[in-house]
């Protein structure tokens, strides 16, 4: 199963205050609007998401037809494969894509630990 590019996104209480702290780690700014309490941040291959106020836990996002650089991928598995995939084995979802569309859509689950996973496809 090809899920994209994957980043972690955060729930801060301080986007300044974490900006901050990542680009001391090395993280730049990729995308997002901090007027709008989020960003995107990259260090090399790594994504690191930032939101205040927007979820209350961390969640591990997956992004199916962009590589980490947000380009099209020509080859990746439509967030409704995935769907169906994780359905036949039997993997409860939190929501779920509509299967008679195509494009943009995702699919919200936990994990066995209650991390919340997106699966969020923008192609």
């Amino acid at each position: 199963m090809k899920l994209g590019a994957f980043s972690i996104s955060l729930s801060v209480k301080d986007i300044h205050k974490s900006k901050a702290f990542y680009e001391t780690l090395g993280f730049s700014v990729f995308a997002g609007d901090i007027k709008s309490n989020y960003l995107i941040m990259k260090n090399g291959n790594a994504l690191l998401g930032l939101f205040q106020g927007m979820f209350e836990q961390n969640i591990l996002t997956f992004n199916p037809g962009w590589d980490e650089s947000a380009n099209p991928l020509k080859d990746y598995d439509d967030v409704r494969d995935i769907q169906k995939h994780l359905k036949n084995k039997s993997i409860k979802l939190e929501r779920d894509a509509d299967e008679t569309t195509s494009g943009p859509a995702s699919i919200v689950l936990y994990d066995p630990d209650g991390n919340t996973i997106l699966i969020d496809q923008h192609v």
